[in-house]
């Protein structure tokens, strides 16, 4: 199919960049861009899907669960006195 575009000046700079990094003409460069934009997704690809096995790593030891609590509680009341004192000066 013959048709005319107008491209925005980006598009058409990518576009250039596209043409001379793949050393392909313009046609074959947009046709390729079209290809894989309007390609339904999942299409395409013939390597298995990544899976990640999770494991539980636990917490090293020495380090109390039950006092993580306290160390946020003095994170928020230093960052509330610097904001107290920022406020005063």
């Amino acid at each position: 199919m013959r048709t005319t575009v107008t491209l925005d000046k980006d598009v058409e700079g990518l576009l250039k960049e596209a043409m001379h990094r793949t050393r392909r003409s313009f046609k074959e460069t947009l046709n390729a861009a079209v290809r894989a934009a309007l390609r339904p997704i999942g299409t395409g690809s013939n390597r298995p899907p990544f899976v990640l096995s999770a494991r539980p790593l636990g917490l090293r030891t020495g380090i109390d669960p039950t006092s993580l609590n306290k160390l946020v509680d003095e994170l928020e009341a230093d960052a509330f006195r610097a904001a107290d004192h920022d406020d005063r000066s």
